[in-house]
């Protein structure tokens, strides 16, 4: 585990949340299953769209939507997305039965980028990250068939795939249902969500690509899931929990605190019990929404000042977003397509 900072700091974290329910605001109208969420300098946010690709809510408010299919007229299922240098697209593909990564330009083209690993055809993918040196990080979070099977705290048969120069192989596996995995802003680190093992996970990044040991972060308690996540400039990582639609911020130390949640208690004690009993399945999860937020999956520090936290929801068809006490770190795609600047205001 990390070691511990002073106390006095995190009373000072402690004192900036809970952010209000009431202080959410929205972008983007019509979305379906916006599940992962970009930012850039620009204004633009990006969002993962069920019917095949990614929708773009332009810094007007206006809406496009950029579709691709599969060969065969099959559909594109969307998952994590990563924003290129060129303004192309990488996306998760999350079949039914087949996954892998494939790159969507804004005609709609579509070809495949990274659909095996170590000679073996990726199962329903996840998650897609690259990194400020080029390197492609994606995730898979189980090999069973439903995924469903996996939503268990005794199932670690994640993994994650690197694509860089050297070609595609797998880097780290036995993890416990492997979600979002982004490197943190030093480059040092590539931290991963083990959604159903319930904990933050760290690799530290060899030169040559490879990961070393795997250190958590912190473990999470009950009603916490984490999915997705981001750095702010204080070197926190902010969490999104599904089932209980919380924000959690991980502090240096491993200290949790939580920074708005959105849930049913009732609702979120069923689903702990029937993880406990190894029972946790699609009526569960599908379930789960609040008031306001409809299952947080996604995380973007955005704005201007990087200070206007931006959520994707599983089953939300528009993108929440609300004003943060701390800066987030800029993701490595900030000023991407390249040139793009924040408008004037």
């Amino acid at each position: 585990m990390i070691s511990f900072r002073s106390h006095e700091v995190k009373k000072e974290a402690a004192a900036r949340f809970p952010v209000s329910l009431e202080d959410l605001r929205w972008r983007g109208r019509g979305l379906v299953r916006p599940e992962c969420v970009l930012t850039t300098a620009a204004g633009d946010l990006y969002a993962s769209d069920a019917r095949g690709g990614v929708s773009h809510i332009q810094p007007d408010d206006s809406l496009q939507i950029y579709h691709g299919r599969l060969p065969g007229s099959r559909i594109l299922h969307p998952n994590g997305i990563a924003l290129r240098r060129d303004g192309s697209f990488l996306i998760a593909h999350l079949g039914e039965n087949e996954g892998g990564v494939y790159e969507l330009r804004r005609d709609g083209t579509l070809q495949p980028f990274l659909v095996e690993a170590d000679g073996v055809e990726l199962p329903p993918t996840n998650f897609v990250h690259e990194d400020r040196h080029g390197r492609i990080w994606a995730t898979v979070s189980t090999k069973k068939r439903p995924r469903s099977l996996a939503f268990r705290a005794d199932v670690a048969d994640g993994f994650i795939v690197l694509k860089d120069r050297a070609g595609s192989r797998i880097v780290a596996d036995n993890l416990g249902f492997t979600n979002e995995a982004v490197v943190s802003p030093d480059g040092n680190w590539l931290y991963v969500n083990e959604t159903f093992a319930r904990r933050l996970s760290r690799f530290p990044i060899r030169a040559d690509g490879q990961l070393g040991k795997r250190e958590t972060v912190t473990q999470f308690g009950p009603g916490t899931f984490p999915d997705g996540l981001a750095f702010d400039v204080e070197g926190g990582v902010w969490i999104t929990s599904i089932v209980s639609n919380r924000i959690i911020r991980v502090g240096r130390d491993g200290s949790s605190q939580i920074v708005l949640e959105d849930s049913d208690p009732a609702h979120v004690a069923w689903c702990e019990e029937a993880y406990q009993k190894g029972e946790l399945g699609r009526i569960h999860v599908d379930r789960c929404g609040g008031r306001f937020l409809k299952n947080i999956s996604s995380i973007a520090f955005g704005g201007s000042d990087l200070r206007t936290v931006y959520l994707g929801c599983l089953q939300g068809d528009a993108i929440a977003h609300f004003r943060s006490p701390i800066g987030g770190s800029p993701p490595h795609h900030w000023n991407y397509p390249e040139g793009a600047r924040h408008p004037e205001a």
